[in-house]
């Protein structure tokens, strides 16, 4: 009589369950793996080589899976190889300064502080009829320190409510003011994409420039929801952040990086520059959805309290104002 015990598999049925979570295994890692794989390679891969090295990468996982049904540890051996191949791959692509880049990201900020003036190198003054139709300015600006007064947070929406791109704009005492934001670089031809910004796809851009550029782009030429927030920001806290974010310009323009899209984008950066101010900044899942930032700072106090929140917003949207009327900057903040 066979001697059984209540719930103890036999040597069979372990092995197949063994091989089933093997299987299983692989899956986890041989389908998303691969299916990376492939998406950097329709970003990355030189364009004449790229349909043949994707049918590479697509048959070395039907090879895997072929090679599992024999010998499963071969075929682990086979993924651990190509997963470094991949990787060194990816690791070796670099990011670049010098590429043929579109007409409104041509050029990097740079700056010099001397003293109590600041030199922004290459702010950018176009004149923007449509998004196609534009005259091109670039200028050298000077500003005093000592002048720095405001700090204003632009929001623009274009699409899903959850993503904006965000803009810090820097008001002085004798007028003038800069908006500063952080952007795509993108060359001649590219159009933004989410996944691509996952592919290296993209360099890191900072971007100066004159406020009826750059605000009048989004809410006139392409039709964006623009809002605008001013900051509760002491004046020590307003020359920190302005000169965080020249020293950020001055690395870029050294040492390029990539755009990611989650990781390091318009408002992450700005998430970090501000933990240079004030390492009490706390993180949120606010900064990733960037669309909810104004929540974000409506609930730290950093923007007016005295209203409803839906009030402050519904009241920070900038309407069109043409190229007609009052001065730019001075229209947008009209009651």
């Amino acid at each position: 009589m066979a001697d059984t015990h209540p719930g103890v598999a036999t040597p069979a049925p372990r092995r197949r369950l063994r091989r089933a979570g093997a299987w299983l295994l692989l899956g986890l890692v041989l389908v998303p793996g691969t299916a990376w794989v492939l998406t950097a390679l329709s970003f990355q891969a030189p364009e004449r080589w790229r349909t043949l090295l994707m049918a590479v990468a697509g048959l070395t996982a039907v090879a895997l899976v072929v090679l599992a049904w024999r010998r499963m540890a071969l075929a682990w051996a086979g993924v651990a190889v190509a997963g470094l191949v991949a990787g060194v791959w990816w690791a070796l692509i670099p990011p670049s300064n010098t590429r043929d880049w579109a007409s409104d990201v041509a050029r990097s900020l740079t700056a010099e502080v001397v003293g109590n003036e600041v030199i922004l190198h290459n702010v950018r003054n176009f004149d923007w009829r449509t998004e196609t139709d534009f005259t091109e300015r670039w200028e050298t600006r000077r500003y005093a320190l000592d002048k720095l007064e405001t700090v204003d947070l632009f929001s623009s929406v274009w699409g899903n409510p959850a993503i904006a791109h965000t803009l810090i704009g820097f008001g002085f005492a004798d007028g003038q003011r800069v908006v500063l934001s952080i952007e795509i670089r993108k060359e001649k031809g590219e159009s933004f994409s989410e996944i691509g910004g996952f592919f290296k796809e993209f360099e890191l851009s900072m971007i100066a420039a004159d406020e009826s550029d750059i605000v009048r782009l989004r809410t006139d030429a392409r039709g964006e929801t623009v809002s605008i927030y001013p900051l509760k920001v002491t004046p020590d806290q307003a020359r920190r952040l302005f000169l965080s974010y020249l020293d950020f310009a001055n690395a870029l323009a050294v040492t390029p990086q990539f755009y990611q899209t989650v990781t390091s984008n318009c408002t992450t950066v700005i998430y970090k520059l501000a933990r240079i101010v004030d390492s009490r900044v706390p993180f949120d899942w606010r900064i990733l959805l960037s669309g909810y930032l104004p929540d974000y700072l409506y609930a730290h106090s950093l923007i007016r309290t005295d209203l409803p929140l839906d009030q402050v917003k519904r009241q920070a949207v900038i309407r069109r104002q043409g190229h007609g009327g009052e001065p730019f900057s001075q229209a947008i903040r009209a009651p």
